[in-house]
């Protein structure tokens, strides 16, 4: 088999450069592009199995290019953005962004990420082999698909973590600090809104009304719940 394939898109040789060569000595394939119009490109070349995309960058921005990817097929990403840019952030993130990483970063903390998203994306243990249904939902963990009134719903692989997740525990409330550490598996994420923007896009995808939802419901004071 293969090793997974990575795109690094950043403008500045030294980060692309950095990152691919930490990729590379991880054992993953890692291919770069310096700039928007080539990062589509490479992506339409290349298929890579997740792209690391810087967002400020010459052409097409970063938001651009993965606005542009998600059209054409699912694929996770990861966004790299400079201190401060909240709204590049919470912009990717509704985008469909599957995690971010703000500059100044490590390295080893970007490459952590990879190998997490990259982990999140496939099927693991017993309990992805069951289906689990809602009212009109049904979420496969082995196929990592939804259906909503037997109608295939496309959701990100962060996206889908976290429905399986809360699908998989029926009627318990889980903090946003509770869902950072069981779906994002990171330590080191402190953002809460970033479970906030996700909670907000499943619910898009699967309620009937997302304003008035009845199955991921907000717990006042707490975080959020499944209801069967």
């Amino acid at each position: 088999m293969s090793p997974p394939r990575i795109l690094v898109v950043d403008d500045e040789p030294t980060i692309r450069n950095v990152l691919a060569s930490y990729l590379r000595h991880e054992g993953y394939e890692a291919i770069t592009a310096e700039d928007g119009p080539s990062a589509v490109a490479a992506d339409e070349q290349h298929d890579p199995d997740l792209l690391v995309l810087d967002v400020l960058m010459p052409g097409y921005d970063g938001l651009q290019v993965m606005a542009r990817v998600r059209h054409r097929r699912a694929v996770p990403i990861i966004l790299l953005t400079a201190r401060g840019e909240e709204a590049d952030r919470i912009g990717g993130l509704r985008l469909g962004a599957d995690d971010y990483v703000v500059k100044p970063f490590s390295p080893r903390e970007v490459v952590a990420r990879v190998a997490a998203v990259l982990r999140r994306a496939e099927p693991v243990g017993a309990t992805a082999a069951t289906a689990l249904r809602f009212g009109a939902v049904e979420v496969d963990g082995a196929a990592r698909t939804v259906r909503v009134r037997g109608e295939p719903v496309e959701l990100t692989a962060r996206e889908f973590d976290l429905l399986h997740h809360l699908a998989r525990h029926p009627g318990r409330a889980f903090t946003r600090d509770e869902l950072m550490t069981s779906v994002w598996r990171l330590p080191f994420y402190t953002d809460a809104s970033t479970v906030t923007v996700h909670v907000r896009r499943v619910r898009q995808k699967i309620e009937p009304d997302p304003l008035r939802p009845t199955h991921l419901v907000t717990v006042w004071g707490v975080g959020y719940r499944l209801d069967p």
